[in-house]
């Protein structure tokens, strides 16, 4: 600062003034500062401010190292919402959600001096894990389900959104609802199960046996398969959409058509979904929202850090209709011709 200050023929004061963007810095000075900076290639020596501010402006984030859309999708909206509140990021990644590798990630954030932690937790280890952060620093657990109440959480609302999408199913007159779930080791799989379960129990209507298997596409395949062997099955609720992309071509191949045929519904409402063949039926989560909602509850704790009861954001789901659901077929009465 000194050197800037030299250059441009002001004070060091001066150039804190023009980098903490003083209003009262009259134009032409805070010009030539600029220009110093940029002459002497200055940058900020952040780990002398945090040692004066106590205060790093970086955030660590938890992240799953995977290309699930859901859990990538909340690393974009964490990551977003910090820059627009003027925060850095660092990401430290793990390969599997056991509580060692957690904890040895958030030893890793806390080495570099963040003010926080946002943890991805699709799973109760990550949550746990959390409970074991140094005391005094904030920490949140995002997505996942609701088996831990020791820290702050942000989720979607999983057994609203299973609900949504098993009632749209029955109000167009399917007489029950199949459902392919994800891995039931996950806390969401099974509270989608639940939603799915749950209505078509208050329905009244048959609650066939749950598929389970991944998220991926080829799971979604693979269980899409038995479904389209059977003539009953009219409508179909998979735990994302991916299965729904499996289930899809599934039916498809055992010339099921969908919706005539075979109605399907996805969950996540993926970019891509609307342009799957046909457009997908969907759950759409606002993962945008999430980042947001997640960031003002671990600020709040970092700007309030007296004890408090964590929070627990639930967001609620929205269904976004498009073309693989319709009524079910009425079937032809004998010796009429099919419609």
């Amino acid at each position: 600062m000194r050197d800037v200050a030299r250059l441009a023929g002001v004070s060091h004061q001066t150039v804190s003034r023009v980098l903490n963007e003083h209003p009262n810095v009259r134009q032409e000075t805070r010009r030539r500062v600029l220009e110093a900076m940029q002459a002497l290639n200055y940058r900020r020596n952040l780990a002398a401010r945090t040692l004066v501010t106590r205060r790093s402006g970086t955030l660590g984030v938890v992240g799953l190292e995977s290309t699930l859309f859901g859990p990538a999708s909340m690393l974009y909206g964490i990551e977003d919402a910090a820059r627009t509140a003027g925060y850095f990021v660092t990401v430290a990644s793990v390969r599997t959600l056991e509580r060692r590798s957690v904890l040895e990630a958030v030893d890793r954030l806390c080495q570099q001096s963040v003010e926080g932690i946002i943890a991805i937790a699709p799973k109760p280890a990550v949550t746990n894990a959390l409970v074991q952060v140094p005391s005094g620093l904030a920490s949140v657990g995002v997505g996942g389900g609701a088996d831990d109440d020791a820290v702050p959480t942000v989720r979607i609302d999983n057994v609203a959104g299973a609900r949504l999408a098993t009632q749209h199913l029955l109000d167009l007159g399917h007489p029950t609802v199949h459902h392919v779930a994800g891995p039931t080791d996950w806390p969401e799989a099974r509270e989608r199960i639940e939603g799915w379960r749950s209505t078509l129990y208050a329905a009244g209507a048959p609650v066939p046996p749950v598929e389970a298997g991944s998220w991926s596409a080829q799971s979604g395949y693979e269980q899409g398969q038995a479904l389209a062997r059977d003539p009953s099955v009219t409508a179909i609720f998979c735990g994302n959409d991916q299965i729904a992309l499996g289930v899809l071509r599934a039916l498809q191949e055992a010339g099921r058509r969908v919706p005539r045929d075979v109605s399907v519904v996805g969950f996540d409402d993926m970019p891509d979904s609307g342009y799957f063949l046909p457009p997908l039926t969907t759950i759409h989560q606002d993962f945008a929202e999430l980042g947001r909602r997640s960031l003002a509850v671990l600020l709040d704790q970092i700007n309030h850090s007296a004890e408090r009861a964590p929070d627990h954001v639930l967001l609620s789901p929205e269904l976004v209709v498009r073309a693989s659901t319709t009524r079910p077929r009425v079937p032809a009465r004998e010796g009429s011709s099919p419609r």
